[in-house]
């Protein structure tokens, strides 16, 4: 699992029309997600640029996306890549193979939700998982960030063009 000192790179990739809310979660809160319920704010990232880009577009056409790398640092990850980890969680690697979009539509809590709520309860503020669309590619579920006290997500734009309002899209 990562140190909770160890800043970490992470690569976001997500609808252009959200530039100025590079780190909103709202999107993963209003449909829900592998790793949120609805009603959750999640950010999704991935730690390889290539992986962000695979996973944005879940292997269908090539929408327009905006790319944005972010440094996460403080967070208490559940390394769910690590055979050990898991089996200290009582969870086989049958989860990265979770059908969670049809337990969802079926209106069953996914096994991922019920990992979620247990890590939460435990102090975890996210997982490490592997990527479903790009294989040897790493994802970052992220739970909480940026409140008091926890871990700090910072999107870097050393030349401030992202947009600071919804304006640029009228």
């Amino acid at each position: 699992m990562p140190d909770t000192g160890q800043k970490l790179t992470l690569w976001r990739a997500f609808v252009p029309q959200w530039a100025h809310m590079p780190l909103s979660g709202d999107g993963a809160a209003r449909f829900g997600g592998r790793w949120n319920p609805v009603g959750a704010p999640a950010i999704y990232a991935a730690r390889e640029l290539s992986t962000a880009w695979a996973e944005y577009n879940q292997g269908f056409v090539q929408h327009p996306a905006l790319i944005a790398q972010l440094e996460l640092s403080g967070a208490r990850l559940a390394d769910l890549t690590d055979r050990n980890i898991l089996a200290e969680l009582g969870v086989s690697d049958a989860i990265h193979k979770c059908e969670w979009r049809d337990a969802m539509d079926r209106k069953q809590v996914p096994q991922t939700h019920r990992l979620r709520k247990s890590l939460l309860k435990d102090g975890w503020h996210g997982v490490v998982y592997p990527s479903f669309m790009s294989p040897g590619g790493t994802c970052v579920a992220l739970w909480d960030w940026n409140g008091k006290g926890g871990p700090r997500l910072d999107v870097i734009d050393p030349d401030h063009r992202l947009p600071k309002s919804p304006a640029s899209w009228l």
